[in-house]
């Protein structure tokens, strides 16, 4: 499998995976999902709201480059990014319909990726002020790292509220892999 078709499967994974959550999630009331847990992120939307950041700053870093097409009628949907403290969504009924947006971006500009485009360079200065250079595969390597290491922190938080989330094996959520 090549590095664009790793992209695919990883685009699945994280869309699958992010249904599968807000699922478990719609089991937790109001109350809960603004609980102080004492995690990294203090509630389970936190949580959230920094999942999105993360895919919503890596895609401005992207489109900026020029290094994806993204209709600009879908951009002026989404909400921007500016700081790992955002909320872009207070409920789940507000981050569903984004994190689905979002999620569908990511799978439409990982059909796109080829060989030559993974060794495409990204630009980028990091919310700290770093300047970063990244071939456009470790950028999306990150992206989709990023996503499952929170997740990995909200399944812990979903286990204390004693809530099952299932499986989160890529071989059982894409049992597809990259294929079509």
């Amino acid at each position: 499998m090549d590095l664009a078709s790793n992209f695919i499967m990883l685009a699945r994974y994280n869309q699958r995976m992010n249904q599968q959550l807000l699922e478990v999630c719609s089991q937790l009331t109001s109350q809960q999902l603004h609980q102080d847990t004492k995690a990294f992120f203090p509630t389970v939307m936190a949580h959230w709201n920094h999942i999105l950041f993360g895919d919503l700053i890596m895609l401005q870093r992207l489109v900026a480059n020029g290094l994806v097409n993204v209709d600009q009628a879908i951009l002026a949907r989404l909400p921007e990014a500016r700081s790992v403290s955002d909320t872009f969504a207070s409920s789940l009924e507000e981050l569903k319909p984004i994190r689905t947006l979002v999620d569908s971006v990511y799978l439409q500009l990982t059909e796109s990726f080829t060989a030559t485009s993974c060794d495409e360079v990204v630009r980028y200065t990091t919310t700290e002020g770093q300047a970063i250079e990244r071939k456009v595969g470790e950028f999306c390597q990150h992206i989709f790292n990023h996503q499952t290491h929170h997740r990995g922190q909200l399944t812990c938080l979903l286990s204390q509220f004693g809530l099952d989330f299932g499986c989160t094996d890529l071989p059982v959520i894409v049992p597809e892999g990259a294929e079509e």
